[in-house]
Order: structure tokens, then sequence, then C-alpha cells
């Protein structure tokens, strides 16, 4: 069996945080997708990851890049309406940069679709189209043969996110002015877009220089559909780890690799998010429907969701750590803990000091889950951050990622996918890039590879020994590996979404 190394001090630490922030905020896999019983009903505000990173294109390396991920399981073949975000939501990204568990800047994001209610003209009728565009589309933000228009605008808030004492302030185009921005259509095929690298050239013109109120340097924006950025066996997972949790770390497959997403992507100079002589800044991403949601019947057209506007927002979902709702909340807590602030989050406590899946493990495989309780190692990576890494200054725990932003960036064909416990400090859980392994990280955290890398000397202060892990020497893995350099190396990151005209051949085996 494979074990868990670590040549000098510094990795070692790097590998148990790494591993630590992980576990506690995760503890299986499949991020956060359809985690909760509401949430699965309500796909269009479902957050399901979130990268936290020193932006490595190359002369960016002054700005951190945020990118919330939306709408899980996107089939390329999504037509005809394909996938929008929610009009009548409010999706947001807040940081916290003083480590008092509330968020002192939030970047809140209101969404707009205008159907153009496009006709052909048939006989003497002229009849509205069935599709959401009527020819092909060129290289242009709101071409003429597009026939639903998704906008959206973007508010710096300062302070509590409803009534911030620092006011509330519109992001605008610092290119061509208006604060109103275009959201591109999402990749209906390669006709449509005149070739297979069709849509990159179109998507690009949807990613804007914005002036960001409070911050003297532009940032870069960008909404709109990507490829699926995280990666996990999610079926073999939840089938009961039906796969060999030590054997080779590229064995399975991706269950996510032909799927999309949708991506708020968010470019901001560091010195815009610091505060103080503190260089760690938390982050996390919400969104929130109205209390009172209303059906209107238009004359006509029959039912109409537009006019879910009353009561107060509430908040639906919450994204931070990857997997930290799905695998390690109890399934009667998971609307609860979507709807609660990284300020409450002692409520949770009991999952993370008592955590459930190393039982798991050790009921199926010949291993040994961790014997210390209540889980210390835990508590301190997952709560707090790590001392010497990512822990702010002034610390409330609570759940939330957290970005060291005085340590540079690693390029993209540098980085290595176990980010710290890879001797790569620009990497998870020191904030999170797309290609870090957080599901391999987790496991092995889960098992205690905290408690052995800490040494017989607690030389990371969690509170426990090796000797409290038997397995937590052990390379745990899904199977699924990926690294930078499967991801574009410049703003937004992620790769250009999978064309709806893909069409994958039936599995070997396979029933008609």
């Amino acid at each position: 069996m494979k074990k868990l190394t670590a040549p000098h001090p510094a990795r070692a630490i790097g590998a148990c945080l790494a591993a630590s922030l992980a576990l506690g905020a995760s503890h299986a896999l499949a991020s956060s997708h359809r985690e909760a019983p509401f949430i699965a009903k309500n796909e269009p505000v479902d957050g399901t990851d979130l990268y936290m990173f020193r932006s490595y294109e190359g002369g960016r390396a002054d700005y951190v890049t945020l990118l919330a991920n939306y709408i899980p399981f996107q089939d390329p073949q999504g037509g005809p309406n394909f996938f929008h975000l929610d009009a009548n939501a409010l999706y947001e990204i807040h940081i916290d940069n003083d480590g008092d568990a509330k968020e002192d800047i939030t970047f809140q994001f209101r969404f707009k679709n205008t159907s153009k209610g496009q006709t052909l003209r048939v006989g003497d009728k002229d009849v509205q189209i069935p599709l959401i565009n009527s020819g092909t589309l060129p290289r242009a933000i709101n071409p003429d043969t597009l026939n639903v228009r998704e906008t959206y605008t973007v508010d710096v808030v300062r302070g509590g996110r409803r009534g911030g004492d620092g006011g509330r302030h519109r992001l605008t185009n610092a290119d061509g002015g208006g604060d109103e921005f275009d959201k591109p259509v999402d990749n209906i095929g390669e006709k449509t877009f005149g070739s297979r690298d069709g849509y990159a050239a179109y998507y690009r013109r949807h990613v804007y220089k914005v002036a960001i109120p409070g911050c003297d340097d532009h940032g870069r924006l960008f909404v709109g559909q990507r490829k699926e950025s995280f990666y996990i066996a999610v079926g073999k997972i939840f089938d009961l780890f039906n796969l060999d949790p030590l054997g080779a770390e590229n064995a399975n497959n991706n269950d996510l690799e032909a799927k999309n997403i949708t991506t708020l992507a968010l470019e901001v100079p560091i010195a815009c998010l610091v505060s103080g002589d503190d260089p760690v800044i938390g982050a996390f991403t919400t969104s929130n429907l109205r209390q009172v949601q209303l059906l209107k019947r238009t004359p006509g057209l029959g039912w109409d969701d537009a006019s879910r506007n009353g009561g107060a927002w509430t908040q639906v979902s919450r994204l931070g750590m990857p997997l930290v709702n799905e695998v390690v909340i109890g399934l009667d807590f998971k609307n609860r803990f979507n709807a609660s602030k990284p300020a409450d989050d002692a409520q949770f406590l009991d999952f993370v000091t008592n955590p459930t899946l190393p039982a798991l493990l050790q009921t199926l495989f010949p291993v040994q889950a961790p014997t210390n309780f209540p889980r210390t190692d835990l508590v301190a990576a997952f709560l707090t951050g790590i001392a010497g890494l990512n822990q702010p200054k002034h610390v409330t725990p609570s759940e939330m990622l957290r970005l060291n932003t005085s340590l540079p960036p690693k390029s993209r064909e540098t980085q290595s996918p176990l980010g710290v416990a890879g001797g790569d400090n620009a990497g998870f859980p020191n904030g999170r890039r797309p290609g870090d392994d957080v599901v391999d990280l987790s496991l092995r955290v889960a098992m205690g590879a905290l408690c052995v890398l800490t040494g017989p000397d607690d030389m990371l202060k969690v509170g426990c020994a090796p000797n409290d892990a038997p397995s937590g020497n052990l390379a745990f893995t899904d199977g699924v590996r990926r690294s930078a350099t499967d991801y574009e190396g410049n703003f937004p990151y992620l790769k250009n979404p999978i064309p709806g005209n893909f069409n994958p051949p039936a599995p070997a085996g396979a029933r008609p």
C-alpha cells in the first residue's frame, strides 16, 4: 500500500494543512452538487464550487481570482432553453478580511433574461420560434439572431451584506461605460458558432475590464458557461466507495468530464481585498431567494415565475470549502447549513469533531479510523486556518475558504495537484485552484494525515499524535487526478464548455 510521505517539515505541515481544511470541510467527494434536499430542487441557485487564488496568468500576480460555480450537472445538449441563472435570485461572493467570521466585502450579482420574441413568417402569420437563437451567432455581444438576451449587474457592498456602513456601489465597464453586462449564451453547438473554436472567440467578447468602486486599479469580470471544473469518481464514491481507495491515482473515470457549469468570475486587486497588515482573506459564496414566491398566471401564456418578489432575501445555498455540506453535514441539517452564516458554525461542530466518513471507511475496508475524539486536528484546520499558512491574525472559528495573499502564485506548469502537501504553498488549502485535488486530500486528512504529519511533538499544534491515526500515512484516493495544465492559463481559467452537438457513444455493454 502506498504511503503519504513528507520529506521535510515544511512539506509535512502543508500536507496536514491541505488535507485538514479540506477534510474538516469535506469528507468525501462531489464538491457541493445537489447536496441538500431544498437546493436539489432549485438547481439555478445551487452553488457547486468556489475557487480563490492569486492569479497565475502572466503579469497578474497582484490580483486574486474568485470563481463561483452554479447550476450542476449541465448536459451540453440542454436545449431549447439551456441554462439561465435565476432572474429572481441574488448571487453573492463574500470576503472576510479581518477574521471575524463576517463578510466585510460582498459582490452581488443580479440577472435579467429578456425574450426578444422572434418570429418567422409562416403563410400569412408571424409565429414565434421555439429556439433560443434564430440562426448562427456571430462573434458579437447580443447579436440579432440571439432570441434571449441575458444581462446582469454587480454591486460591491462594504460591511454587512444587507446594510453595510461602507455603502453599495455598482461595478462599471471600464472600456465601454455602463453598468449592465451581457452574459454569453451557452455553447449551443459548433454549427451555431461557425466552427469548433467559434465559441472561444464569442465568449471572449464577454470578458470585461471593470472599475470597482473603492479600488485604485481595474479588475476583470466574466459570467458564463464553462466546462465543469470539478473532478471525481462520484458514482463509485456514493456506491459505498465502490473503488480501491489505495489504488492508482488515475485509475477511474471522472464522472463530471462530459458536464458543463456556469461560472461567476471576478479578478480583483489584492490591495482592494485585504485589510491593514493581515494578508489572509476568507471567502464564501451564497445564493438567495425571496421569502415569498408567488406564481402569476399571464393571460394566454400560462404560469410565469417572474412574480417571485415577496419578503426579504433568504439564503438558500452556501459554499466555502469544498464538500462540506455534501458529505460532512448530517442529512437533516443540510438545509440548515445552506441557510447559515459562518459566525454561527458552532452548531455544526459535532460533524467535524466526530466525523462519520472515517468510521464508514473502516466498515468497508481493512483500515482503521483515527481514535482521537474530539478530532481537534480537524477543528484546527477546518475552522481557523493553519497558523503560519492561512490563519488570520485574529480569527473567529468558522468555515470558509482562506487565502494568504502574501504567498506568491505558481505558474500553471509548476503547480502540484496536492497543493501545500506537494510542496506548493500557493495551492489548497491556501485557497483553491482548479487543478487542486481536494478529494484525495480530504480522504487522507479524514483518516488522520494531520496526526501523522504533526509528529510525536505535535509540530502543527493540532492536538493529536501518530498513534492516534493507524491509517493516517496511507495515500487514499478516488482514482481521479487532474493538474493545472488541464485548465486554461488565463482568466477565467476554466475551459470552454462542451458544445451542445456533443453526442458521446453509449458505454460498451449498455442496454439499448
